[in-house]
């Protein structure tokens, strides 16, 4: 039997996909637990739709990334912290000020799409981190640590 996954289900495949399984397993167990459909030619057209509007929606979201990492290219991001004796910061320069700094030149970011290339930073000086915009546009954007 050829079912339509509306969920995710481990070992099967993802959402969206057409698998075809066993009658028992997907009577018994993917259709009470609504985890599958039928793959009836009404729900393959229906699944074609929303593919088809997923796609369109995906490209938009797509090109919003890639106008805000070309926001970013060219420029150097500075943080301040304070700064001890022999240039040492009070603390650790995390994601959280990078994502704050990103949004104060008009770029939204999530703190948890930011890693910072290296160990943790404790010195001032110049840095590089890796942004996700996008699950396909990932760009490496340079950051200074400066003196408060």
């Amino acid at each position: 039997m050829e079912v339509i996954l509306k969920q995710d289900v481990e070992h099967l495949g993802f959402a969206n996909d057409v698998v075809k399984v066993r009658d028992g397993y997907a009577r018994n167990f993917l259709l009470p637990r609504k985890l599958a459909v039928p793959a009836t030619p009404s729900e393959r057209k229906q699944l074609a739709e929303t593919l088809k509007q997923r796609a369109h929606k995906e490209a938009q979201i797509r090109e919003e990334a890639e106008r805000n990492a070309a926001k970013l290219a060219g420029q150097v991001i500075k943080i301040t912290a304070k700064v001890g004796e022999k240039g040492r910061i009070f603390g650790s320069v995390n994601t959280i000020m990078l994502s704050d700094a990103l949004q104060a030149l008009g770029v939204e970011v999530d703190r948890k799409h930011i890693k910072i290339k290296g160990e943790a930073i404790k010195t001032i000086g110049k840095y590089e981190a890796e942004v996700t915009f996008h699950r396909e546009v990932v760009k490496v954007i340079p950051f200074e640590v400066v003196e408060e």
